[in-house]
């Protein structure tokens, strides 16, 4: 049996979807432990989420309802596209999982086009600016590995190459190593001149985070979600007998 549930902790957001879906006679729920258990109900339930809501996003939303509902259908709707987003949907996504990205600064009309590809034809529906932004980040010399996206967080969280060394078990020699790729890649390591002698006007670590910030790479949310773990890294070495 199939439900479709709108979740969205924005009570005028919510109604929007609730308005636009009105023909699938929707269940609305304000945060992802309501749309859990209103999931427990179905079989095969359908949703609608939001991508950034407090406590529990809705990328962790997904991760809990297809381990328990493998034919699940999601459509996000989120105003980001960075490639945050994108990048942490990739790592959760079952195979031949069928689901829909959708920007919010789309139609009405254009988002019940998505709901009807992802709900009703069982197909993938991803909007247009995410396929041109997976396309570009599929380019092998612009590709940025796991490797290097964690040390991408960790200079944006302000921790040194001896840190980083320590929590990702690496020599420094190593964390230099992804750093000058990451630099690489986001054009970050580019001298600038601004006379006959060739002069740095910037500091590259800096450079590189805010590059990142502007390619969608990392945002505040997610950040803020880092810093957490970070603490718990940390606080790791002190219960360390």
């Amino acid at each position: 049996m199939t439900q479709l549930i709108i979740v969205d902790d924005n009570p005028r957001d919510r109604g929007f979807l609730c308005d636009t879906f009105k023909q699938f006679k929707p269940i609305a729920a304000a945060n992802a432990k309501e749309a859990v258990a209103a999931c427990d109900r179905f079989t095969d339930p359908w949703l609608v989420t939001d991508i950034q809501m407090p406590e529990t996003n809705g990328i962790e939303l997904a991760k809990q309802v297809w381990s328990k509902h493998a034919g699940a259908r999601l459509l996000f709707w989120s105003q980001h596209s960075d490639e945050t987003y994108v990048r942490a949907l990739a790592k959760i996504i079952p195979p031949e999982t069928v689901y829909g990205y959708v920007l919010k600064n789309n139609s009405a009309d254009i988002l019940l086009r998505a709901a009807q590809s992802v709900f009703e034809d069982c197909q993938c529906w991803i909007d247009p600016l995410i396929r041109r932004m997976r396309a570009r980040g599929s380019r092998r010399d612009d590709k940025f590995t796991d490797a290097e996206y964690e040390v991408l967080i960790d200079i944006a969280l302000g921790m040194t190459d001896l840190a980083i060394a320590q929590r990702r078990f690496l020599s420094r020699r190593g964390v230099q190593n992804r750093l000058q790729s990451l630099y690489t890649k986001l054009g970050a390591n580019i001298t600038l001149r601004s006379h006959p002698g060739e002069s740095e006007l910037h500091n590259v670590r800096t450079r590189a985070v805010s590059l990142a910030f502007q390619r969608g790479l990392i945002n505040a949310y997610e950040l803020k979600r880092q810093e957490t773990l970070l603490g718990q890294w940390l606080q790791s070495l002190i219960d360390r007998p």
